[in-house]
């Protein structure tokens, strides 16, 4: 971190209006729902991973034996065929979510950077809306 000459201190000549503090308060909303969505995103992540071992697993287990699946917080035993289009409807159900999730944070990120840009050229380095 550095610190400001006096130059660029007296450079936040720029006065605040109304329309300014909404944009700013609409970025501050939109950078907290990024947040939010990256991490659901990566959660999603970790579930797909989870669900990807257990078909691997599924893959190499004996199809007469009963699976014990999880659904919700239960578990619950399944035909070994059953198992495997559970699974697979789940996978997609979560590839779904996940595209969903991604496209969201891609709009998130547009707005967010029309913003900076109205905001950076009305008041340049009086500014900060980087991480």
């Amino acid at each position: 971190m550095r610190m400001l000459s006096q130059e660029e201190e007296r450079d936040d000549n720029a006065e605040v209006t109304w329309e300014d503090q909404q944009r700013i308060n609409s970025f501050s909303k939109l950078n907290t729902r990024l947040k939010n969505i990256e991490e659901k995103i990566e959660g999603l992540k970790q579930e797909k991973e989870a669900l990807d071992d257990l078909s691997m697993e599924l893959e190499l287990a004996d199809e007469d034996q009963p699976v014990m699946y999880r659904v919700g917080e239960a578990f619950v035993h399944l035909p070994h065929p059953r198992a495997m289009t559970r699974l697979s409807n789940d996978k997609d159900a979560l590839e779904k979510e996940l595209s969903t999730l991604t496209s969201k944070a891609e709009e998130t990120t547009k707005e967010m950077q029309q913003l900076k840009v109205v905001l950076y050229a009305k008041f340049g380095k009086a500014i900060n809306l980087d991480e």
